[in-house]
């Protein structure tokens, strides 16, 4: 998850997006997370030399390991859900990529266990509604949906709603959100992903 920001001054050219290509390229060819976000950040800053960031956040599962691999370079807590309904902050100090230089991301290992819900946003989800009655309380409310047994994108699409009603509808800013739960071993092994894209009218 990117979420990419030059000065306003200087409008986003289409394609102009060096630090999602850096990161798909080091996934790619099965870089670790950490080397990815900061390949990420070299190129970034050394193609813009400094006068842009983006914030970034790298979910990976390691089904060898058992664990999920949180990396950020995100101002913004990724929240997470234990299965007792514990609700924690991951919320080390953070820089975003692409400002300045040697920023390496904060990286978190979190044990996989059934029932378990983690949740990554960019500030458009965080700010929305300031000025207008919010923001929102978001580690309370993902720990009511995650209790309430919400799945993945029943948590992602209450988020994004409850957002655009504190915006009127109208966000000021661009809205990401991440939601992974983890379900029960059902012994299948078919590993499924699901992507729906709208066509941004």
């Amino acid at each position: 998850m990117v979420d990419y920001r030059r000065p306003p001054r200087r409008p986003i050219r289409r394609g102009d997006w060096p630090s999602v290509g850096a990161v798909i390229t080091a996934e790619g060819i099965w870089v670790r997370d950490g080397a990815a976000a900061r390949a990420a950040h070299d190129f970034l800053y050394t193609h813009k030399g400094g006068r842009v960031s983006a914030t970034l956040n790298i979910l990976s599962v390691d089904l060898t390991t058992g664990t999920l691999v949180l990396s950020r370079n995100n101002p913004h807590p990724v929240i997470v859900v234990r299965p007792d309904g514990e609700v924690n902050l991951l919320d080390a100090p953070s820089q975003p990529v692409g400002i300045y230089p040697r920023t390496r991301p904060a990286i978190t290992e979190v044990e996989m266990e059934p029932g378990l819900a983690v949740v990554v946003y960019t500030d458009g989800l965080a700010l929305a509604g300031e000025g207008r009655g919010g923001p929102m309380d978001l580690p309370a409310v993902v720990g009511e949906m995650a209790a309430q047994g919400l799945d993945a994108r029943q948590m992602a699409d209450g988020l994004l709603a409850r957002a655009l009603a504190l915006e009127a509808n109208r966000p000021r800013d661009d809205i990401s959100v991440l939601v992974l739960r983890v379900g029960p071993d059902t012994g299948d092994p078919i590993r499924r992903l699901y992507v729906q894209v709208g066509t941004g009218t």
